[in-house]
């Protein structure tokens, strides 16, 4: 199923797997996405026993994947599965889902990725603002990404590169 913007206080710490795009999708791309996801979770499965997992596309950017640990653990295998589906979905539309070597931030409202060298750049040189919010991908809990997938620059792993 799909995650859908909601009110609903979330009492279930599912784990969560990021795939952060080096770009917004397009219509098209997103709707194939949709797809793909949809049918690969229908039958996803760990040791033969179906995994309780869905899936939501946050900001047009990033996919994001639930497990619900408390049904049935992702095994290794499984979590290949999935990585082998999203590397063809990657492959498919050049998305960089797999290139960790990048930041997402927010800035003046606009959702932006730059490569670390370039983005650490930026912020020495004043290029970038020290008041942007930075997207943190290494959330692993469902609980983590609600309270934590975006923080101000001081407060995310990138505060680091300032002063």
């Amino acid at each position: 199923m799909k995650i859908e913007e909601s009110t609903i206080v979330e009492t279930n710490d599912y784990k969560v797997i990021i795939y952060p795009a080096s770009r917004s999708f397009t219509p098209k791309e997103s709707k194939v996405v949709t797809e793909k996801l949809f049918d690969f979770l229908a039958t996803w499965a760990a040791h033969g026993k179906p995994l309780s997992s869905h899936f939501k596309i946050e900001k047009n950017q990033f996919i994001v994947v639930c497990v619900d640990e408390d049904v049935e653990v992702a095994s290794g295998c499984s979590i290949d599965a999935l990585g082998g589906v999203m590397k063809e979905i990657d492959h498919e539309f050049q998305l960089g889902l797999f290139d960790r070597m990048k930041a997402t931030f927010v800035e003046n409202g606009e959702v932006k990725t730059l490569k670390l060298q370039d983005f650490r750049s930026g912020l020495r040189n004043g290029e970038i603002s020290k008041d942007i919010e930075v997207y943190d991908f290494s959330k692993n809990t469902y609980v983590a990404f609600l309270s934590d997938f975006l923080l101000p620059l001081r407060r995310s792993w990138a505060g680091i590169y300032i002063d």
